[in-house]
């Protein structure tokens, strides 16, 4: 990973009072994208050839240019963009985009391409390079476009910031019609030198931005995404993330299950959701949620209204609710009788809300309606409006609601919205009258729920005590060596982790003098085995020292050595705690449900680490065998006290090994009745050799 540069170094690039193209047709669309967008600074493009491009004088080189440009556009071949990115940097220039591909990305058709990419890196010095591969950004708050291509946005006094790598990705949301006002759209291709989460932050500061998209293909520097978290908080400024990756195969465990239950997406949420960055599943979706954010920000809770004319649409909308963080809260008493004078007798009062077609058309009664509806405390009112197409029908009685609503929002100071239940059902003007009067118009009843979620979610993450850093810890060089779960208990023991009574021996006989020591039943290990019930290394339940030595017998041809240890009473619930390392969050605990469940269930919880107490107990309760924790049907509970105890002893020995521990794996930890602990019937220890 190359060292990034400090987003405050990326101030005039993005915000440059001067820009120099070079190379042909992409530098010439450069030039006139912000001349037609009304950009007001210098523009010098430089050709060897040519006198002017779109009216503006050319130069032969940056060394002819009036002054160091505050950004740049390199448009041409891999070989001269180093060259021209050293001139530039040579000459103090502000950064650069890197439109050339056949760098990194293509090392299988071109394998000098890590060499280049290289070779750029260090050409740049400290000067800002976005790219290579990348389209560039466009800046819409002052008509600024390093951008060799055609666009459907539009300029703004403030908006939001979206962020991708991808530049396909970028030109699909430049097209919107959704009402959402883009300040800044970016690509950060490679990534090589300057990366997503640095671009983000320079947007973010920007007192015209007022949240951030992001497109998340990998995280690129998890210090500068903790950095954005950060400032997004401080500056009262939401952060969203669309993050790829759900469908890639999980992490495959090598000796354990603590690879496969964690894998990449569900570590990136736990980062994402440690961090108080929304997260959402679609395109669509994030679109949707920075129209909330840009509009409302964050939402005081989940408890939201709805008003339709429909029933139909109010029952939609109820049942998209289901198995999402949102909250129809029942009316309140005193709403009931002033919805029941303005709606009539005939209205059935709920919430969601059909207030049929009475008052339809009534500017007067749908803003007392509306206004009643408000009174409620609820986060967020949406009204579900279809709007009718705008090339054959008339849609005037529609934009009376529109009125209305806007009126009943000024009125109470209450946050409202009107949702399409399909996105083509609202028109852009539309959209825009309702941005421009405080109300969010969504496009769409999933998009608009998980908007209110993600909301709410931010508001919560932000409601609690920023996170510590997380841990950073390289491995240190050496070869990897596993314990055997005699040692790895020892380990663990030493660190706060209950384990059972047990011995070591090497031989049948010796094996079952030391289980005769320790008092019957017992449970016999064989050493030296990964899976130890698929090979049959594991006896449980043995009642004599015969038994013992007949079962060590048994198991002679697949182990090194023998444990035995005390039988652990019959536990409430079966749990496994473990930890990996993530290739950019560092070292990360799982805790989830146990034992022969963990394939069945693939009930886990990620936490960064470190972690709190807290935070544990949380995740825990936050489990599918959280209800087995409870005491289900009757049963006894489990100690959920010493789970998280035992939870937060392995999380402080990951932290105090993190440069040699790769990997840590308990299962089962047996959850014993309340007042009478846990105990890791099983581990396994995954480190660097110690010299």
């Amino acid at each position: 990973m190359v060292k990034q540069l400090s987003p405050n170094s990326l101030d005039r690039l993005i915000r440059p009072k001067s820009i120099a193209v070079f190379g042909g047709k992409e530098a010439g669309r450069v030039v006139e994208q912000c001349k037609k967008m009304g950009y007001q600074g210098d523009i010098w493009p430089v050709h060897p050839t040519r006198d002017e491009v779109h009216g503006y004088k050319c130069y032969r080189s940056v060394a002819d240019l009036p002054a160091a440009p505050d950004a740049a556009f390199v448009g041409v071949n891999r070989l001269l963009t180093i060259d021209i990115m050293r001139e530039l940097s040579e000459r103090g220039a502000g950064g650069a985009i890197c439109y050339a591909s056949g760098f990194s990305e293509a090392v299988k058709e071109l394998p000098d391409g890590d060499a280049l990419q290289a070779k750029l890196v260090e050409a740049a010095g400290s000067m800002a390079v976005v790219g290579p591969n990348c389209y560039g950004f466009i800046n819409m708050l002052d008509g600024a476009l390093l951008w060799p291509d055609q666009h459907g946005m539009v300029r703004t006094d403030k908006g939001v910031a979206i962020l991708t790598q991808s530049s396909n990705i970028a030109c699909n949301i430049s097209m919107q019609a959704r009402g959402l006002p883009l300040a800044y759209l970016m690509t950060a291709g490679n990534q090589a030198q300057t990366g997503l989460s640095a671009l983000a932050v320079a947007a973010l500061e920007d007192p015209r931005v007022t949240a951030v998209g992001l497109h998340i293909e990998g995280f690129d520097d998890i210090e500068t995404l903790e950095l954005l978290a950060r400032r997004a908080r401080e500056l009262n400024k939401p952060v969203v993330a669309l993050k790829m990756g759900k469908s890639e195969a999980a992490q495959k465990a090598t000796v354990s299950h603590t690879a496969s239950l964690a894998g990449n997406d569900k570590v990136s949420g736990a980062v994402m959701e440690r961090l108080g960055i929304g997260r959402v599943d679609s395109l669509p979706e994030l679109l949707e949620t920075l129209k909330l954010l840009h509009i409302v920000g964050p939402l005081a809770s989940n408890a939201i209204s709805s008003m339709s004319c429909s029933g139909g649409e109010a029952s939609l909308i109820a049942d998209s609710a289901v198995g999402r963080d949102v909250d129809f809260r029942d009316l309140k008493p005193e709403q009931l009788g002033p919805l029941r004078e303005t709606l009539g007798a005939m209205v059935t009062l709920s919430n969601p809300l059909d207030y049929h077609t009475f008052v339809w058309g009534n500017r007067e009664k749908l803003t007392c309606a509306f206004t009643t509806m408000m009174q409620g405390d609820y986060s967020l009112n949406l009204v579900v409006l279809d709007f009718p197409r705008t090339d054959r029908c008339d849609g005037s009685d529609w934009i009376i609601t529109v009125e209305a609503l806007i009126d009943a929002a000024r009125q109470t100071g209450k946050n409202a919205g009107i949702v399409a239940s399909m996105g083509e059902n609202l028109p852009e003007d539309v959209a825009d009258r309702l941005t421009a009067g405080g109300v969010v118009p969504f496009c769409g009843i999933d998009e608009a729920l998980a908007a209110v979620e993600t909301a709410a979610g931010i508001a919560r993450a932000w409601a609690k005590p920023v996170a510590a850093p997380l841990v950073k810890s390289e491995l240190i060089e050496a070869d990897s060596e596993t314990l055997t779960e005699a040692d790895a208990k020892a380990e663990l023991a030493a660190a706060g982790v209950p384990v059972p009574q047990g011995r070591i021996a090497e031989t049948p006989q010796e094996i079952a003098k030391a289980a005769e020591a320790l008092g019957f039943p017992v449970a016999l290990k064989g050493l030296g085995v990964a899976h130890k019930t698929e090979a049959g290394a594991v006896k449980l339940n043995l009642q004599s020292a015969a038994d013992v030595e007949a079962a060590a017998i048994a198991m002679a041809g697949v182990a090194t050595g023998y444990l035995v240890e005390k039988m652990v009473p019959k536990p409430v619930a079966e749990i496994i705690i473990g930890a990996m390392r993530d290739p950019v969050a560092g070292p990360v605990l799982t805790v989830g449900a146990g034992g022969i469940l963990v394939e069945l269930l693939e009930d886990a919880a990620v936490l960064p680490l470190p972690t709190t107490p807290e935070s544990i107990r949380a995740a825990i309760a936050g489990l599918k065998v959280a209800k087995l924790l409870n005491g289900y049907r009757g049963q006894p509970k489990g100690d959920i006290d010493a789970l998280v105890a035992a939870v937060a002893s392995t999380a402080n020995y990951v932290v105090s090994n993190a440069s040699n521990v790769e990997e840590v794996d308990i299962n089962p930890v047996m959850v014993l009745p309340a007042g009478m602990g846990v105990v890791a019937a099983d581990a396994l220890i995954r480190r660097r050799r110690r010299a």
